[in-house]
């Protein structure tokens, strides 16, 4: 692409754009290593180790890297002398990194209402509306072949998931694993980045799944530990500990990381998602071996009643990321699990998490987490350019953030490539692709990827939508489509190919996990759940109703707001105020 660059784009109404000048382009694929010099101007909330904020900055990019974030009067970098800046009329903020979720699942509505308080992960997933909610048409939606005996739903599923996540301002997430009849498993790599497959030296890969053979105990479990090359994102005590118990179903899975006095099977590597059930006690081990820990409040309230001690983690000194787990019993996106964490913060803990600590526990402490922060979680030189902008250049910045409605967001760029954004920010980046529409503004996704997998290349939102769509609203025709092909026998070498599907580890074996099952009292005495005895169940061609693709957005979804309302788990002021921050 090439531009005359003096630009602007004027968000009038939050859908007009206006040009201060003809631009001249020549569109095609941008390649982020070899695309033209670029400046954004605005505010710029940087995250650096200062929080520098400047409130009439230049961002200076060239290609995939930031070089200079700095006042617009400054000189401008060299190179930079005859690039005209782009005027947002926005602040401008470090793309949003998310340690925790289930990508695949994201597809699902709310579960609505979650129908008890329950007390540990072990529960929930026996309850009989979790079959018909959850597991059940994920089975489906996992399993559902076409005739060539691809998995028919991977890449649309894949394809509206990421896209979800740009919605919302994340460009950091976790990855979706797949499964193949070779028995290869891998981790997808798309547009938007997986820490569990990165391509990229300098951003380790992050370990989420352990093998049975390294955490049969704790010590083999440190030993894995010691050896890993990256971070090591792990379920932890997912549950909660009431006042006055100690011994808790939740708690047990930390207790049993203990390998022998003052020895834990705890490093630098290791960060605990949830740790719901941790004592403030245990997050002084935690803080002392050098742990961090992963906060999904909005999951843990729906489903628990509770959540982390966050307090008591900060004051031990345990650095602390966001995550939004997954949809069906989670926030929508990273900008949502903010709000929450917000109202906890103001309305639990008297306003001890500042609006500036929950937005840096979606920036930089997830990269220096990762030990990503030399080139992500911050805009400043040699980042790469992941990055969010939103309306408005008044008020407090960081609770302008957290405040938005993502109606607000008018520009993702990931690795300098605008991805997601208004018509006017795309087109004067050059990234005209697909149209369309959060909450009737009008709005343009950029979805081409050289590197891509071929299969989603193929697929737009749009048309992901609509096969989602059709096929959650006849999931039980689909169930038992599968249920008469299970039946039938076939040979082994009718697919002789490649096949992928998606490896939901929440509903089988796929050789490793997310929340290692250490002994706590013993060879026999295994912490988590256990594994359910098999017995005859109601078919799922039986059991499915059409279910409604959950909605991208907040914005988009009538019915959302007013489910979370009515949670009954939810604090009573969090579910009042939540609406309020949309």
């Amino acid at each position: 692409m090439t531009a005359e660059i003096e630009r602007e784009w004027f968000p009038l109404g939050g859908e007009h754009r206006t040009t201060r000048e003809r631009i001249h382009t020549k569109t095609g694929p941008i390649d982020p290593l070899g695309g033209p010099k670029l400046a954004l101007a605005g505010r710029i909330v940087t995250m650096n180790t200062a929080f520098s904020v400047f409130d009439d900055g230049v961002l200076y990019i060239d290609g995939s890297m930031i070089v200079a974030a700095q006042d617009r009067q400054a000189l401008p970098p060299t190179g930079f002398e005859t690039v005209k800046p782009l005027v947002t009329r926005g602040t401008l903020y470090p793309g949003f990194i998310e340690l925790h979720n289930h990508l695949s699942y994201n597809v699902l509505p709310l579960w609505n209402p979650v129908p008890k308080r329950f007390e540990h992960r072990g529960q929930w997933p026996n309850h009989p509306d979790y079959r018909k909610l959850i597991s059940g048409p994920m089975t489906v939606m996992g399993g559902h072949r076409d005739a060539q005996g691809q998995a028919a739903l991977l890449a649309p599923l894949v394809r509206y998931v990421e896209c979800k996540c740009l919605f919302g301002g994340v460009t950091t997430s976790q990855g979706i694993m797949l499964n193949s009849n070779a028995g290869v498993q891998r981790f997808y790599r798309g547009i938007v980045r997986n820490v569990e497959q990165t391509d990229d030296t300098a951003l380790p890969e992050v370990i989420s799944r352990i093998a049975d053979v390294d955490a049969k105990d704790a010590k083999s479990f440190l030993a894995r530990l010691a050896k890993a090359k990256g971070k090591m994102l792990l379920h932890l005590a997912e549950g909660v500990t009431r006042d006055g118990k100690i011994d808790s179903i939740a708690r047990r899975h930390f207790l049993a990381l203990q390998v022998g006095p003052d020895q834990w099977a705890i490093n630098d590597r290791f960060t605990g998602i949830h740790a719901a059930g941790l004592l403030a006690k245990d997050f002084e081990v935690l803080a002392a071996h050098g742990g961090s820990m992963v906060w999904s409040p909005f999951s843990n309230l729906l489903l628990y009643g509770g959540t982390a001690r966050i307090d008591a983690a900060r004051s031990a000194g345990v650095r602390i990321a966001l995550g939004s787990d997954w949809s069906p019993s989670g926030s929508k996106n990273l900008l949502g699990e903010l709000k929450i964490a917000w109202l906890w913060s103001q309305h639990m803990l008297n306003g001890s998490f500042t609006a500036r600590d929950l937005v840096a526990m979606a920036t930089r402490e997830a990269a220096v987490i990762l030990g990503w922060d030399k080139r992500l979680g911050s805009l400043e030189a040699g980042r790469h350019a992941d990055l969010l902008v939103i309306t408005g250049r008044k008020g407090d910045p960081y609770e302008t953030l957290i405040c938005a409605k993502e109606t607000a967001i008018q520009l993702v760029m990931i690795n300098g490539v605008a991805r997601f954004g208004t018509e006017g920010a795309m087109k004067t980046l050059g990234a005209t692709g697909e149209r369309l529409h959060i909450n009737r503004k009008l709005r343009r996704l950029f979805l081409e990827q050289t590197t891509g997998d071929p299969d989603v290349a193929r697929i737009s939102f749009g048309d992901a939508t609509n096969a989602l769509d059709e096929a959650l609203a006849n999931i039980a025709t689909l169930a038992a489509s599968m249920e008469r092909t299970r039946s039938r026998a076939i040979a082994p070498d009718t697919f002789p190919e490649v096949i992928w599907s998606l490896a939901l580890d929440e509903l089988h074996e796929t050789g490793s996990t997310q929340r290692p099952r250490l002994p706590f009292a013993g060879p026999h005495d295994f912490t988590g759940p256990q594994t359910a005895a098999s017995r005859a169940v109601t078919p799922l061609s039986r059991l499915l109703q059409p279910i409604m693709l959950d909605r991208p957005t907040v914005a988009d979804d009538t019915h959302f707001l007013d489910a979370v309302a009515a949670q009954p788990n939810l604090p009573q002021p969090i579910g009042r105020d939540f609406a309020s921050l949309y």
